[in-house]
């Protein structure tokens, strides 16, 4: 049909010169056209893929326009040749555009970068506390540049994902249980037997402290002015700041009660004359 049409052409009168020109238009039209067809078609159905993935919904966004850039890209160098334009002059000034563009972006690119391996290793998610970058929080929203977080005072932290990437990071809300750690001071003339005994005895009276793993109570070192015993007990992660504060609280109570002295640091000055 192609060579119906040039015949026609001719046959009115119209040049050479022309006929290759208007038959270039029209297979880079075509082109275009069944690129524009195959990038819907692609699209859609890399859409319905990702839907059915485990990948963070603000990585869908960034995996379908990244897509949709490629796909454009190629069509606009299947056009080029139609249109007379040499596509090795194009795809160098291309690969220079973007040697500059990610030279100029760079900080910005490492932090999508950093965005992208968050989303997709997921070291935490919305709602856990963590602590990065000498921050604690709660997290509130992780997009590709940055997460944002608010700390227990309500202060609300932006911070780059590079920055994120490249720092240690304690995820407090992934495991379901946690263990609280105290340390309690007595006097080197209390009774130690006595002092385990009273730690174990508050312990029991709190329903939130866990029977497993059990409870640990035991002389920590000898102090300058004082025994240190530690007291482990593991409790849900839900429940750490309650159980922390309850121990500290009451474990002072008790010994103040049992008459266990709490010393202070104390100096003995020897004058001699």
């Amino acid at each position: 049909m192609a060579a119906d049409i040039v015949k026609f052409l001719k046959g009115i009168g119209i040049e050479k010169s022309t006929i290759d020109l208007l038959s270039n238009i029209g297979g880079a039209v075509i082109t275009l056209i069944l690129g524009w067809i195959a990038i819907k078609i692609i699209l859609r159905i890399e859409k319905k893929a990702l839907a059915k993935s485990r990948l963070d919904e603000a990585l869908h966004l960034f995996i379908l326009k990244g897509t949709k850039v490629v796909l454009w890209i190629l069509v606009i160098i299947a056009i080029l040749p139609n249109l007379g334009i040499s596509t090795g002059s194009f795809v160098a000034v291309l690969g220079a555009a973007g040697a500059a563009i990610a030279l100029a972006l760079k900080d910005s690119l490492g932090n999508i970068a950093g965005g992208i391996i968050i989303l997709i290793n997921k070291p935490f998610s919305r709602g856990d506390t963590i602590e990065v970058a000498g921050t604690m929080g709660m997290v509130d929203s992780i997009d590709l540049l940055t997460t944002q977080l608010h700390t227990f005072d309500n202060k609300v932290v932006t911070i780059p994902n590079g920055t994120i990437t490249m720092s240690v990071l304690i995820n407090y809300s992934q495991e379901d249980t946690r263990r609280v750690d105290c340390v309690f001071s007595i006097s080197y003339e209390a009774d130690i037997l006595k002092a385990k005994e009273i730690l174990l005895n508050v312990i029991s009276c709190n329903p939130d402290i866990l029977g497993e793993p059990a409870p640990i109570v035991g002389v920590a070192s000898h102090g300058d002015n004082a025994v240190i015993l530690d007291l482990k007990v593991w409790c849900s992660t839900e429940s750490f700041f309650d159980v922390k504060y309850y121990l500290e609280e009451n474990v002072k109570l008790a010994f103040d009660e049992a008459g266990i002295g709490i010393p202070y640091p104390q100096m003995d000055i020897h004058l001699v004359k």
